[in-house]
């Protein structure tokens, strides 16, 4: 999986219960996409669990990397939680921030991105 250098967002190709796939990037369970690329999410990275949830961590990459709004998937049935520090975080870097399930947040982000809206994403396959 690599990153790509184009400023749109990289469209989703398919999402199903632990794969996704990624124009560009390609397959795997997690994803963090931006304008321009993105990589796998490793939740480990910043201590992502399901409770208590997404961290700030996890979205700086995506507010580095240029986007205005910022999908947080919390699971195909919304088990994923979202911690107080990462809508701190994004509401102090004036971020639109749309939280849905899993499919639902796909279909969010693929129609801003195709509008070439700046938008981001954390995207979570299971649960």
């Amino acid at each position: 999986m690599g990153e790509s250098s184009q400023t749109i967002s990289p469209k989703i190709l398919s999402v199903k219960w632990g794969k996704m796939e990624v124009e560009d990037i390609g397959q795997g369970k997690d994803f963090k996409l931006w304008p321009g690329g993105g990589k796998s999410w490793d939740w480990s990275e910043h201590g992502t669990s399901h409770s208590p949830g997404i961290q700030a961590g996890d979205c700086e990459e995506l507010i580095r990397n240029g986007a205005r709004i910022v999908i947080l998937s919390r699971g195909m049935y919304k088990r994923l939680k979202i911690s107080e520090q990462a809508r701190d975080y994004l509401q102090e870097n004036d971020v639109q921030v749309i939280a849905e399930s899993t499919k639902k947040a796909v279909k969010t982000y693929n129609s801003l991105a195709d509008r070439g809206e700046k938008v981001g994403g954390l995207f979570h396959t299971t649960c």
